[in-house]
């Protein structure tokens, strides 16, 4: 197949999104370096209501939506996005094409005053956008005020400066990308918080019949972190997962190609929690997601999210 001329990039216009994009863009150039590339920047749904919780208003396809409909349309070739901010299931017509090598999957304590969760005083305020960080907060820190906190990575920060919040809670990779790892006073372990499913991932979208798409885009796949994901994804999928579900899924590889899937569901106030540590072939995440699955549904997890 004849390499590609041109290629149009959707992505979101915040910082980080268009920070991926360029690096996707980057990648592109060296692998096609006579292709002509560009990023179609857009502000979606998701980035344009700030006022309410994601779990309130739709959930993560609100990130996605405006992407989809300019590759639909022939604006757009391929989607850059945050693995975390694609909903499980995908609009029929449209597929994954390539998952990135992942960041750092943590989740970030950040504040000015602070040095870790341990510290933070009776009534603190902490914000987080993320009811899987909510609940797991809760659980252990039950003495601390968790407020909700929208708004790009700037904007969230900007809001911690100003007073609003004693300390917040961020991705540790969105930090890393941005430059912004001096603004980290505590990387949290995942036995501590729990990472949600693909955090940490970048994704390429397309329409799924575009077959060279996929076979351009295929050399920016990272087969491990596909792997990876994909046992996090399955599981999700079969809670429904969503922001508008307490839920966190993440899986690693051992040298001997064995993958660990640790996951939990929770109520958004921590008090009843179900958790699972599973480990299969790494040739097989969708039967290892299923596993963990059947684990937590053990432990009525379908109950403690009806109660949710």
């Amino acid at each position: 197949m004849l390499p590609p001329q041109k290629l149009i990039i959707a992505s979101r216009e915040s910082q980080l999104a268009m920070w991926q994009a360029e690096q996707v863009r980057a990648q592109l150039s060296q692998l096609y370096p006579q292709c002509q590339i560009e990023i179609l920047g857009m502000t979606t749904r998701g980035d344009q209501i700030l006022d309410r919780t994601l779990s309130k208003v739709g959930g993560k396809g609100l990130f996605v939506k405006e992407l989809e409909v300019a590759m639909a349309e022939g604006r757009a070739d391929l989607a850059v996005h945050s693995l975390k901010d694609v909903p499980m299931t995908l609009p029929e017509g449209f597929s994954l094409a390539a998952v990135l090598e992942r960041e750092d999957a943590r989740d970030a304590f950040v504040s000015n005053t602070y040095d870790s969760l341990d510290s933070l005083p009776e009534g603190a305020v902490l914000g987080t956008s993320s009811l899987r960080r909510q609940a797991l907060i809760a659980a252990r820190y039950p003495h601390l005020r968790i407020q909700p906190l929208r708004g790009n990575l700037q904007t969230r920060l900007a809001r911690l400066d100003k007073g609003e919040y004693d300390a917040i809670i961020l991705a540790v990779a969105g930090l890393k990308r941005l430059g912004l790892s001096e603004r980290i006073r505590m990387s949290l372990a995942s036995e501590q918080s729990l990472p949600a499913a693909g955090q940490g991932a970048m994704a390429i979208e397309i329409l799924s019949q575009r077959e060279d798409m996929q076979q351009w885009l295929a050399p920016l796949h990272h087969w491990q972190t596909g792997q990876a994901v994909l046992a996090e994804r399955t599981l999700s999928k079969i809670f429904g997962g969503s922001c508008q579900v307490p839920l966190a899924a993440y899986a690693t590889i051992k040298d001997d190609g064995t993958m660990r899937l640790r996951a939990m569901v929770a109520t958004p106030d921590g008090q009843r929690m179900a958790t699972a540590d599973v480990q299969g072939s790494v040739d097989a995440p969708e039967a290892l997601g299923a596993l963990a699955a059947d684990s937590l549904k053990a432990q009525d997890a379908a109950a403690i999210l009806a109660a949710f």
